[in-house]
């Protein structure tokens, strides 16, 4: 992780088309989340810091849950993949949470790249960020992959804002 007076490249592009930058965005966010999480043993990833419960190893695990939520499912028309169906999120909403701190920080740092990997694929094989995601969360919601993917950047880039200020609380690194 850079130190505060490191420049970080941005990956956001200034220049594209719509879907360019949107995925560049997203992207970003994606970036800024794993560089929080990365070079944190185990403990650090498990340290909650109360008032809060949340960790950064929660935070990731359930960043690599609702990528696969929300592209694999949502926009892919897909089943969640099987390293999920263990999960009883019925019985433990934040179950995606509480399993991550039995996991080490290698496979958590893996489950999230390889989720949003899997969402990249389901986004290669939309010709239009217009065209209607094949299922929806909730009633309201809207239904085209645009929706989704600055769902997203937005839920993204929220986790990687918790992410930097827990990060600060486990070791004092700061900076993007």
């Amino acid at each position: 992780m850079p130190a505060d007076d490191e420049t970080v490249p941005d990956p956001r592009p200034d220049t594209g088309d719509e879907r360019a930058q949107l995925l560049g965005f997203l992207a970003g966010q994606r970036d800024a989340l794993r560089r929080k999480c990365t070079g944190v043993d185990a403990a650090g990833l498990s340290a909650a810091h109360p008032p809060s419960t949340l960790t950064l190893g929660a935070l990731l695990h359930h960043a690599a849950y609702t990528e696969d939520w929300w592209f694999t499912v949502c926009v892919g028309g897909g089943e969640m993949p099987p390293i999920w169906q263990a999960l009883d999120v019925d019985a433990d909403i934040d179950a995606e949470m509480t399993v991550s701190s039995t996991m080490t920080p290698d496979a958590l740092l893996a489950r999230y790249d390889e989720a949003c990997a899997r969402s990249d694929a389901v986004l290669a094989q939309v010709p239009d960020l217009g065209q209607r995601a094949r299922s929806r969360s909730g009633p309201g919601e809207p239904g085209n992959v645009r929706w989704v993917v600055l769902h997203m950047i937005e839920e993204t880039a929220r986790h990687a804002g918790h992410a930097d200020l827990l990060r600060e609380a486990v070791d004092g690194s700061t900076g993007e």
